[in-house]
């Protein structure tokens, strides 16, 4: 398997070390990076979203780790479609990503386990899509 096309534009600019680690789960697995580097106005507007604007909350600061490149949101395609509301298939995702992090040596952490203590979801946290370059 490979990453399609929209995957590889949205990995322009994301840190080599990340890259190469969805790079090599895209070897197994049919993912799909939905966004890596984002603008500072992005940030703002989806930081907007829920609070000003309509919609769910979707993140909670304007000083992602997506304007440097530390960050992306990846998900697990099945039959080319997400489901959103299968969290199995995130938490799989998530599980594969941090094993292949550790594999290549690069420290990343997961929006399902913010503090990397291997308990799920603990604090609330719902931002499955979510890989992050450890500081």
């Amino acid at each position: 398997m490979t990453l399609n096309v929209r995957s590889e534009k949205n990995l322009v600019a994301v840190h080599e070390d990340l890259a190469k680690v969805v790079r090599e789960v895209a070897k197994t697995h049919e993912i799909l990076v939905i966004e890596g580097v984002r603008t500072r106005e992005r940030q703002a507007q989806l930081y907007s979203q829920g609070r000003t604007q309509p919609g769910p909350i979707v993140t909670w600061t304007l000083e992602s780790k997506h304007i440097d490149g530390r960050a992306v949101d990846v998900v697990q395609l099945k039959n080319g479609t997400i489901d959103w509301n299968d969290s199995k298939a995130f938490e799989e995702l998530g599980k594969v990503m941090l094993a292949t992090a550790k594999e290549l040596g690069v420290g990343i952490r997961w929006g399902y386990d913010w503090n990397s203590n291997g308990k799920l979801k603990e604090k609330g946290e719902t931002d499955g899509p979510h890989f992050q370059l450890e500081d």
